[in-house]
């Protein structure tokens, strides 16, 4: 993180914070799951773990590298700046640090669906994967569908309410949280012989926090309703703020 505030710093885009944070801990987590801790061959749990971080890595690091390419301003990073001032690189690093700490709290999640004695694959397994890519899946789709919306120069000044957008208000957020949640699935181990795989709910615990109370949802609301208040409060209105439903009719 001491690289991306260097990033922003020297190319004035807070868009690749989010990137260099995204390839770091898709590093991170590739480590804690293939690290020869003990002698042996990789487990099957090892190699799914790193392989669903490795993806998870390079398709959310790519968007973000692609969008930082494009030059467009980062709000939430913009709105920081303006709120700190002549101090705001100062305390810009402070706060990236403190996105260091949460990506290693993060990757703990990983470390103990990796190392699960569990003789497998199980059930369990399969079905933590299914949700990995599944969420890989939805994200990827719901970035391509406001990419397209966004594209289109009659939806300029528009807020993107079709596709998944329309039951979601951050369909992107919410399956980067549903992405988590297969690390706990893998993990737990509900016969006893793995009581650390219970450290695996702190994973998509924080991560909701971090996105729904922090650094996603309020900053993104925050800049819709001061540049597009009428245009928000109907969108809002109709469409669930973060878990997908149908959205209400007007």
């Amino acid at each position: 993180m001491s690289v991306a505030w260097l990033v922003q710093w020297r190319t004035g885009q807070g868009a690749w914070v989010d990137a260099v944070w995204t390839f770091g801990v898709g590093l991170a987590g590739l480590l804690v799951a293939l690290w020869p801790l003990s002698a042996g061959e990789l487990h099957f749990r090892q190699g799914a773990v790193a392989g669903l971080i490795a993806l998870w890595s390079l398709r959310l690091g790519g968007h973000l590298v692609e969008r930082a390419l494009k030059g467009a301003p980062d709000e939430r990073y913009e709105g920081l700046k303006r709120q700190w001032g002549k101090k705001a690189q100062p305390l810009l690093f402070g706060f990236l640090m403190l996105q260091a700490g949460a990506g290693a709290f993060l990757v703990v999640s990983l470390l103990v669906a990796a190392r699960n004695p569990t003789p497998g694959p199980t059930v369990m397994d399969l079905l933590g994967v299914a949700i990995m890519l599944g969420a890989l899946w939805g994200e990827a789709a719901a970035d391509r569908q406001l990419a397209v919306f966004k594209a289109n120069p009659a939806n300029r000044g528009k807020i993107c309410d079709t596709g998944l957008w329309a039951w979601s208000r951050h369909p992107n957020y919410f399956f980067e949280w549903l992405g988590w949640c297969a690390w706990p699935v893998m993990a737990i181990s509900f016969g006893g012989q793995w009581p650390w795989g219970w450290l695996a709910l702190t994973g998509p615990v924080y991560i909701y926090w971090l996105l729904t109370r922090v650094s996603g949802v309020p900053p993104l609301e925050a800049h819709m309703k001061k540049t597009r208040p009428e245009a928000f409060a109907a969108y809002a209105a109709r469409t669930s703020i973060f878990f997908p439903r149908p959205p209400k009719k007007d």
